[in-house]
């Protein structure tokens, strides 16, 4: 089953394409918790989840009344015209894990109808999950945001790297960026040669530093000394705006 979260018309806050005017899809699904980053999400319940930033979208056992099932890609496309857009404008889609739902019909023969309709169509995605491009070459049309999850997650080496799929990706991808999220406490703890060990699997492809954070506060926190590593490395710094601008990463 196909699970939204939320959808909501805002800028892209993040990598490349920051500042862009983007329609958000938020899908609902994850192959890893991320617990290490955190940031923690009261449920209705009143259980406080551990996770990351956007842990309403990784665990449906709390979270599970903002999960809207989709039965088919037309339900998807009219969100469309729930919003004034201009024309052909950019959607991401993003969770959770979007590519949970890489082989699922209903989610390819959306891409499919929004490429036809001439947006431009990023993935962001923690890169372990791989895609068949011959099977569904929609996906070469797309762009994918490689946010690769670092030690900082407590999730295992092998669950959060996979040179294969890294590879296969951005070698078959219409464009392709790593995008990372990193707190000042884990830049003196070795993470220059852990970026590495990542990228070094499409070495041509840009790489892209953000403060780690789920709040204004700590993002500003980690900001000042994720621009001297970027500085030192000759990463590209890229923000949080929609965290800055509005404290939040719900709707925004």
């Amino acid at each position: 089953m196909l699970y939204l979260v939320e959808h909501f018309y805002s800028i892209q806050g993040e990598g490349r394409y920051t500042g862009v005017p983007s329609l958000f899809f938020r899908f609902g699904g994850c192959n890893m918790k991320c617990e290490g980053f955190g940031c923690e999400e009261k449920a209705s319940d009143g259980t406080v989840v551990l996770g990351c930033d956007t842990v309403y979208a990784v665990n449906k056992e709390h979270f599970s009344q903002n999960w809207i099932p989709i039965k088919n890609a037309q339900e998807l496309l009219n969100i469309l015209e729930l919003y004034e857009l201009p024309h052909a404008v950019d959607i991401v889609l993003t969770g959770g894990e979007p590519l949970i739902y890489a082989n699922d019909e209903i989610f390819v023969k959306f891409l499919n109808v929004l490429h036809e309709n001439g947006h431009q169509i990023t993935f962001e995605t923690n890169g372990s999950l791989d895609i068949d491009f011959e099977k569904y070459p929609i996906y070469k049309k797309c762009i994918f945001a490689l946010s690769v999850k670092l030690s900082n997650s407590n999730e295992p080496f092998s669950k959060r790297v996979r040179g294969n799929v890294i590879y296969n990706i951005a070698s078959n991808a219409k464009e392709a960026f790593f995008k990372f999220s990193i707190d000042a406490e884990s830049i003196d703890l070795g993470l220059e040669e852990e970026i590495e060990s990542i990228i070094i699997h499409s070495a041509k492809t840009k790489v892209y530093c953000m403060p780690l954070g789920g709040s204004k506060e700590e993002v500003e926190r980690n900001t000042e000394p994720l621009i001297e590593f970027c500085k030192s490395k000759g990463y590209n710094f890229s923000d949080r705006l929609h965290i800055r601008i509005w404290d939040q990463n719900k709707g925004v």
